[in-house]
């Protein structure tokens, strides 16, 4: 009975793996509005070493439409510029000597639409992991011996409730993100 625990657990920790995942993935798809998320996985080049971004400079959002980015040490400044370039994020940064202010242009219907997909295609995704989860745990139960099979058959049956619980969670997961992402 403490495999049959294992397993569903093990499953289960997958599950959430994949949904945090796919909140990761989602704070990366902007809505219209600046947010540090769009920044925090940029690297710039500090002393010959890759560093986030967060690492060397204060990123803020003065309001709805601004990122401002402010180095601790001035000489970084044209380095995170670069690194802003390079990362192709779609921002022409602005450097005025001390720190770079990044604009965030308002989305048209047709990007709106791009990041909908995008939003949609990460929730796919996330489903094919949640089912290969589910996969995971049918084979590990095929491989116990010594349990009836009415205990394996309710094993089972708790799995793909779990499975189709996760499903559910990331359908509207998705829904809410498309539904922020449309909003004008």
């Amino acid at each position: 009975m403490e495999d049959l625990d294992l397993i569903i657990e093990t499953v289960k920790q997958e599950m959430d793996s994949a949904m945090k995942h796919l909140d990761h993935a989602f704070q990366k798809i902007r809505a219209g509005r600046a947010s540090t998320t769009m920044v925090q996985d940029v690297m710039v080049e500090y002393y010959g070493a890759l560093t986030p971004i967060n690492q060397v400079a204060n990123v803020s959002v003065p309001d709805a439409m601004t990122i401002s980015i402010q180095p601790w040490d001035r000489t970084a400044v044209n380095a995170i510029e670069k690194a802003i370039i390079n990362s192709n994020l779609g921002f022409a940064p602005s450097n005025n000597g001390d720190n770079i202010i990044l604009n965030v242009p308002p989305l048209t219907e047709e990007r709106r639409r791009d990041l909908a997909k995008q939003a949609k295609a990460e929730g796919e995704q996330t489903k094919v992991t949640l089912r290969n989860a589910r996969q995971e745990g049918m084979k590990e139960l095929k491989k116990l011996e010594g349990i009836s099979e009415d205990i394996i058959k309710d094993t089972e049956a708790s799995i793909q409730e779990l499975t189709d619980k996760y499903v559910r969670s990331v359908d509207e997961h998705v829904k809410v993100k498309e539904a922020d992402i449309m909003k004008v």
